[in-house]
């Protein structure tokens, strides 16, 4: 063998060596990679629905007191019983205003007696126009003071205007109560309605008419009831505007004072990012983020996102990825920011 071949086989030696070394580096990093499996980020059009809260009250609500004061001798309703227009829902002790009806109604025989008696006078020219004046205007007055006491005896009974449900009850048989103060409360709920604010920029995607689907939470049902009502004026403090819906209640089973969750179909669509709810995580301050994978670089990289509505099974990022981003959606607990992967 010539002196080249003995100095040539150290050289292949060393050099099949380093080989056999540096291919061993490559096959454990490809053997350290965590296999994943990746969604791939596009936008989605969904149509656009609005939430909100909302207080239910009647149809017509009427508010009743008496127009007289005095003594409260009957109360024929109690609070949630149904009354029918007409029916006398309570009434004050009569006897003083019958009496002022008695004298009342004598004051005008009386004085109907003196007008006829000076009438014929008059037309006999025995009695000055004066005196004919005087008599006539106080018949005028007497008459006038026997319908006011015979209305005041009317409203010593206190009548329902309308049918529905006895609301409030604000008395008891026995009390002294004084004129106008309101006592009674009686709401017709054939048809109720449900107060709500709507935030100032989604106003615009509600129109008069529109379907609205209202979930009411103490009977477990939801109702479809129309827009009604869009109020012009903001509130100062919540800048939201008012909206209300109307619902049939047929079988009574809503009343006054249930909340409601309202849902509006707006028709109208509109484009949003949204990821699989299973790849978002959260840190130990609560913020949401994924893990992005970089084809290029074969690594997964952690990234911040603002989440919003659920979407189905999927939920929306309002921030933080972009169309065509790769996100991670498996093996999550094994990675960390800048973790090599496999996409499979």
């Amino acid at each position: 063998m010539s002196l080249k071949g003995i100095f040539c086989l150290p050289v292949i030696a060393v050099l099949a060596f380093y080989g056999c070394k540096s291919g061993g580096k490559n096959q454990d990093a490809k053997d350290n990679s965590q296999v994943v499996e990746v969604f791939h980020v596009s936008p989605v059009g969904v149509t656009r629905d609005i939430n909100f809260s909302g207080n239910i009250e009647g149809n017509t609500t009427v508010r009743l007191g008496f127009m007289v004061a005095g003594k409260i001798n009957r109360i024929a309703f109690e609070e949630g019983d149904h009354v029918h227009a007409g029916d006398m829902l309570a009434s004050i002790d009569p006897e003083s205003y019958q009496i002022a009806k008695v004298m009342a109604d004598a004051k005008v025989d009386q004085t109907q007696d003196d007008y006829d008696r000076l009438s014929e006078l008059y037309q006999r020219n025995s009695l000055s126009e004066s005196d004919m004046v005087k008599i006539t205007m106080a018949l005028r007055a007497a008459k006038a003071q026997q319908q006011l006491q015979a209305k005041n005896l009317r409203d010593s009974k206190l009548f329902s205007p309308i049918d529905g449900i006895l609301l409030k009850k604000e008395v008891e048989e026995g009390e002294i109560i004084d004129q106008g103060l309101p006592l009674f409360a009686v709401s017709d709920i054939s048809k109720v309605k449900v107060n709500g604010a709507v935030p100032q920029m989604e106003l615009r995607y509600i129109e008069m008419g529109s379907d609205a689907a209202v979930y009411v939470a103490s009977v477990d049902s939801t109702f479809t009831g129309k827009v009604i009502e869009i109020g012009t004026l903001a509130d100062a403090a919540t800048r939201t505007f008012p909206v209300k819906i109307e619902l049939d209640n047929p079988d009574l089973l809503i009343r006054p004072g249930m909340t409601a969750e309202i849902s509006i179909e707006t028709g109208k669509e509109s484009e949003h990012i949204a990821i699989p709810a299973s790849s978002i995580l959260r840190d130990l301050d609560n913020s949401s983020y994924v893990f992005v994978a970089d084809t290029v670089k074969q690594k997964a990289f952690k990234r911040l996102v603002s989440v919003g509505k659920i979407i189905g099974n999927e939920i929306e990022i309002t921030s933080g990825l972009s169309t065509h981003d790769l996100v991670v959606t498996t093996g999550l607990s094994k990675l960390n920011s800048g973790s090599s992967i496999a996409i499979k």
